[in-house]
Parts: structure tokens; sequence; C-alpha cells
């Protein structure tokens, strides 16, 4: 046990300037700061994400996992164009890339698409991080980088054809894995470790299965609209096309709670609150989380999260 911080002072006044950098970046673009509440009566209904929770009133109030719904009611109610530097709680397990307590900014723009903010967030990484990026962004569809790095289509293999492709690549799976599960492990395990490391890469339109919160755009075949950003391996981002369609995120929360359910996982209360908002209308917007403490060991070139947090998970 040691009383330390875990990171040197350097790097506590490297976060710093980020974030002035960052706050100083959308009020030149006059987006607004706001702060929302860490603890909720709704859960994240996501299987894939371990939402904690605390006694508090007689019942049970969930520290968020994003700080995404209730920011998406300020939009509903008319907030225009907002951020948030936000604290959230995940129940993963430590590691170097990882910490159950991080910082995430999050932030949505009216009237944008994935597109328009996939430029937003290359040029508020550029800003930040001066020369240490090569000149240039890679821009490829979720199929492209599938393709090119892993030899298989994403809409048209069958899961037996990822898991031969998965094991063919060296990987060695302990347990089942869903379609979904194979298309993860290869786009963390081989395909995003083939992105060059001084660059940005960014994937978008990927397979409706993985739309989480995105819109789905029909065609042959339909395609969530969806984002990612990568810093050679380490993906800082992730944002969608937001969906403001209530029925729709009704039936993927409920479609959550089936899969929950099937991994032996107690049901989520759902956020009815986002639901209502929906109801009344979100504008047409595009949103984005990026991690800040993963930025942070991108522009220091770590690569232990530990060393850019004063206090990681075991010196809390």
């Amino acid at each position: 046990m040691t009383w330390k911080p875990a990171a040197a002072f350097g790097r506590l006044r490297q976060r710093a300037r980020l974030l002035a950098d960052i706050r100083a970046f959308f009020a030149g673009r006059g987006v607004l700061e706001v702060e929302t509440p860490y603890l909720s009566m709704a859960g994240a209904t996501d299987p894939a994400i371990q939402s904690l929770s605390v006694p508090l009133g007689g019942g049970r109030r969930w520290l968020h996992s994003s700080p995404e719904f209730p920011m998406k009611r300020l939009l509903a109610a008319g907030s225009g164009d907002i951020y948030q530097i936000a604290r959230v709680f995940r129940g993963e397990e430590a590691g170097r890339h990882h910490n159950p307590e991080f910082t995430l900014l999050e932030w949505y723009r009216v009237g944008f698409d994935h597109h328009a903010l996939m430029a937003e967030v290359e040029a508020l990484i550029r800003q930040v991080a001066g020369d240490r990026l090569a000149a240039g962004a890679q821009v490829l569809t979720y199929r492209e980088a599938m393709l090119r790095h892993a030899g298989v289509d994403p809409f048209q293999a069958s899961e037996m054809e990822l898991s031969r492709r998965a094991r063919s690549l060296g990987l060695d799976v302990q347990g089942s894995l869903d379609r979904d599960g194979w298309l993860d492990l290869l786009m963390s395990t081989v395909v995003c470790q083939a992105f060059q490391a001084d660059s940005l890469t960014l994937i978008h339109d990927y397979p409706p299965s993985q739309a989480a919160l995105a819109r789905v755009r029909p065609g042959e075949p339909p395609l969530a609209e969806r984002f990612e950003v990568y810093w050679g391996a380490m993906e800082l981002a992730n944002g969608f096309h937001e969906l403001g369609d209530a029925a729709e995120q009704r039936r993927r929360f409920e479609a959550d709670q089936d899969r929950r359910a099937r991994q032996g996982l107690s049901p989520m209360p759902l956020d009815e609150r986002l639901l209502k908002a929906l109801e009344a209308g979100l504008p047409g917007c595009a949103g984005v989380a990026l991690g800040v403490d993963r930025l942070l060991m991108c522009l220091g070139g770590v690569d232990d999260i530990r060393d850019v947090l004063a206090f990681d998970w075991e010196r809390a």
C-alpha cells in the first residue's frame, strides 16, 4: 500500500493543459459546457457495460457510465450544442488501458451527421496534439478495414467463417462467441493493431447489430451511422449520428434486456425520462464520447493508464 500518487506531477500538469485546451476549443465554436448528475435511477442496459450502483434513499442509484442520456434530455429541451467533461464509472477490471473510474469528454452537435462530427473530432485531437501526429488521417469503412487487415467481409462471413479466420490468424479463443463477439475480437486484436502508430484512423458505417444508439441507414446492406477514432491501435472515441426514434430506442433497450437474461445478468431499470425526451423530439444531431485519459496516454507516449492518473483504482 502506498499513499503517493501514481502519475508524475508533469503528467498532471499536462492533464490540466489538455482540459484548458478542450474548453478553449469548444468556446471558440460556441458550444456550451454543461454538467449533469453522476447518479441516476437508470443504469446501462448494454450487457457489455457493468454499471455500478450505490444504496440511497431506501433504493439504489446508478453511477453513470456516460452522461449521454441526460445530455440528450437537454438537447430535446432546446439546449443547442453542448459538451461535458465528466467522471464516469464502469465495473470492468483495471488494466493498462482501463480504470473503473475515468474521464470522458462527450459532446453533441445539432445539425451534424456522423461524417461532420468525425471531422470535428479529428480537428480537436490535432489541435491538442500539435506535431505528435502525422499529417492526414486514414478514413475507412468498417467493411474496408476488416477486408484489408483481417481478410473477411463482416457483412457476408458466417459465424463459422469468422471463427476459422480468427483461429487461422493465431487467436486462441476459450469458450464460445457469437457473431459480433468474433467481429469485436478481430477488430481489437488484428485490425486496429495494423493501424499506423503515429496517425489517426477513422472507421465508420458499422453493421446494424453494432449500432448501439446510432441511426441505421437503409440499403444493401443496411449500415449503422456510427464511427470510431483510433490513434495508432488505441481506441479514443466512439460516435453516432444519433437515434431519435423513441419506439426504436425502447426496442433496443428491451433487446439488451433479453441479451442480459441469456447471459445470466440482472435486468437494468430503463431510463424512461430519456424515452419521454425522445418522444418530445430530439433535434437531428451527432454525438461522440472521447476518452480523456487515453488521449493523455497518446500525447505522453505512455502505454499504461496509471501513468496519467493521480490515483488509479488500486490507490483510490
